[in-house]
């Protein structure tokens, strides 16, 4: 049954999947589903909240189109760890705008380490997804991954303004 809006939850559980889907196949190394996945005039960015990571070098991305979204992820899951195991959790949708949908998640990254689970990252991704006749597609992704040392969130100067709201 449609919503008001014309979302139905079925929309909504297709887009949780493409998530799944998407964390899964690249871990996995199966690039070519990725690519499936995306628009071609998608929009990828990864850093982390300040810029500072002595791995941000690694980290950092800003990709935009098909070609060079898949150069940069093709290099990047070369490089990167095996097995290895993005979580994506509370992934909700934020905004419905026609065919799009704004949806945002935490995401939890873990590599072994001496035979156990070891955590790698951790962050927030910032997801456009667009609704095609195959599904939806990945438009945008934009990935923030956490790096700071935790503190109390009045202390935390780039987040201690969403105080105001309270």
């Amino acid at each position: 049954m449609a919503a008001a809006d014309g979302m139905s939850g079925h929309d909504r559980f297709a887009a949780h999947e493409l998530i799944n889907r998407w964390w899964f196949t690249y871990d996995e190394g199966r690039l070519e589903v990725i690519e499936s996945l995306l628009t071609d005039d998608c929009h990828t960015s990864s850093r982390t909240e300040l810029g500072a990571h002595p791995q941000e070098d690694f980290i950092r991305s800003d990709c935009r189109g098909k070609a060079d979204v898949m150069a940069w992820k093709r290099q990047h899951r070369r490089q990167s760890p095996y097995p290895l195991r993005h979580h994506a959790t509370n992934v909700h949708v934020v905004a419905e705008r026609g065919d799009e949908l704004d949806v945002e998640s935490y995401l939890f990254v873990t590599q072994i380490v001496e035979r156990r689970a070891s955590p790698v990252s951790s962050g927030l991704v910032h997801w456009v997804l667009v609704r095609t006749a195959d599904g939806y597609r990945v438009r945008e992704q934009h990935t923030v991954l956490d790096s700071i040392p935790s503190a109390p969130f009045e202390q935390v100067e780039f987040v201690a303004t969403r105080m105001q709201a309270w």
